[in-house]
């Protein structure tokens, strides 16, 4: 009984020396929110810029498919490398490097439309190695989360995120459409490059807390890759380590079915229905051409107008479905349970939003289910993240966010390869009904993991 006793007491001293420092969590969280949103909004304009010069360039179902599959699929395959590098090495540095990555590219870009020789072969270029660094950046920014907040505080700060990426999706469309109108693209380029500076400089100022006993056998294996120390060479050596770090993240994810819903539920989400969300922009430019919409406030007329209205409408949603769950999300999802039912009612809310904005009878009808759309996401997204945080041991939550990174981003670009060229083929308004439907018995699976006992947060199984 004393030698139980007494292992519980060395496991729960090493359990609290290892998570971080509730002193001052406050201001690393306020900075890294800063920081994201500051890097968030130039991102968010420059990409609505960069997609409504191909849509009103093509206005074809091919050109979307190329721009996502250019877009999206990079961070899919690099987050396959990302997650592992994120339990690996300094995550605050791998927030930092692809920001300053993509600002040079973006500087070339620009510099490319104001000479003149810029072609959509270029955009697509930079497409690809914009999205490569979301795949670096993504996995380390959500596992850099959890090493500077406590975790009775991660719910919150996810939501708040989702609070600040909703407002940068409202104010970067408006920004967007007021900028198209008066500045050439290539200085609306120059926007990212300036936020992701200033991004970088309150990331920079976030100070980590030290942690103890975190040395495992796998990182005793990294360190030899890295200096040389085995039998084969280095480069063979890094890319055994990181496959084995992904079987590793894929089986410690799949054990676990709370973590296992929220991966599974995002990836299917994503091919169900964001996939054809991502065809909202030429619903707009087909179903919606010539019709005006008079809101009062502001009168939708040209198609920038309406491209931008689509994007604030379920930025709007987002924000609001962030705000509540900000306020009353820790108290009404206290817990893990809680949480992945959410998950669950905000994957049924999405499909059947997904199927009104194609059923919608006119354009305000349209804008009223987008909002409910954003709102439908952000009760799936806070909880998706505080699940992969809260119940993934530390030394794992980078391969299970970049698991997650890798399905969700792939789960798009699939469902494109068979949404984008139906939408050439049939009406567009039926792509959305058959996404949104599909999406409904997603939500019944993650409800029916929810169910499965799970006996608190696993431990990764020692080699």
């Amino acid at each position: 009984m004393e030698e139980a006793i007494e292992e519980e007491t060395i496991e729960n001293i090493i359990e609290d020396a290892s998570a971080p420092s509730e002193r001052g969590w406050k201001r690393r969280a306020a900075l890294l929110l800063t920081g994201q949103a500051f890097s968030l909004l130039g991102s968010s304009v420059v990409q609505f810029a960069i997609w409504w010069w191909i849509v009103l360039q093509t206005r074809t179902g091919s050109a979307m498919l190329l721009a996502t599959l250019f877009g999206v699929l990079p961070q899919a395959l690099v987050s396959i490398f990302g997650g592992p590098m994120a339990d690996r090495y300094n995550r605050k540095a791998l927030i930092i490097l692809p920001d300053l990555v993509i600002a040079a590219v973006t500087v070339m870009l620009s510099i490319a439309f104001a000479t003149g020789w810029a072609s959509l072969s270029l955009i697509f270029v930079a497409l690809l190695i914009r999205s490569a660094g979301g795949g670096i950046q993504q996995p380390a920014v959500q596992s850099f989360i959890p090493d500077v907040v406590p975790e009775k505080g991660l719910l919150r700060v996810n939501s708040i995120f989702g609070v600040i990426d909703s407002a940068n999706r409202i104010a970067a469309p408006a920004i967007a459409a007021v900028l198209v109108n008066v500045a050439p693209l290539w200085s609306i380029l120059l926007v990212d490059v300036t936020t992701a500076v200033i991004g970088v400089g309150f990331v920079a100022l976030i100070r980590v807390p030290a942690k103890r006993g975190t040395a495992t056998a796998d990182g005793d294996a990294t360190t030899m890759a890295q200096t040389g120390q085995t039998s084969e060479p280095l480069p063979l050596a890094v890319l055994r380590h990181t496959f084995a770090d992904l079987r590793a993240g894929f089986a410690y994810t799949m054990r676990h079915p709370y973590l296992k819903g929220a991966v599974l539920g995002d990836a299917l989400t994503c091919l169900m229905s964001v996939a054809p969300m991502n065809l909202t922009l030429l619903l707009m430019t087909r179903e919606y051409d010539g019709m005006n919409l008079d809101l009062g406030f502001v009168n939708l007329t040209t198609a920038s107008d309406k491209l931008a209205a689509n994007e604030l409408g379920m930025s709007v949603g987002l924000l609001l479905g962030g705000a509540v769950m900000s306020a009353i999300g820790p108290r009404l999802l206290g817990d893990a349970l809680a949480q992945v039912r959410a998950i669950a009612a905000g994957i049924a809310m999405v499909g059947l939003t997904v199927v009104g904005l194609g059923l919608a009878p006119n354009l305000l009808a349209y804008l009223v289910i987008d909002v409910l759309n954003g709102v439908a996401s952000a009760v799936c997204v806070g909880p998706m993240r505080t699940v992969m945080q809260s119940e993934s041991d530390e030394s794992m939550t980078g391969r299970v966010f970049g698991l997650d990174t890798t399905l969700s981003t792939l789960g798009m670009p699939l469902g494109m390869l068979v949404f984008a060229p139906l939408a050439d083929m049939i009406p567009i308004v039926w792509v959305f009904v058959a996404g949104g439907l599909l999406t409904l018995p997603v939500a019944w699976y993650v409800l029916v993991l929810s169910r499965r006992s799970v006996p608190g947060k696993q431990r990764p199984v020692a080699a």
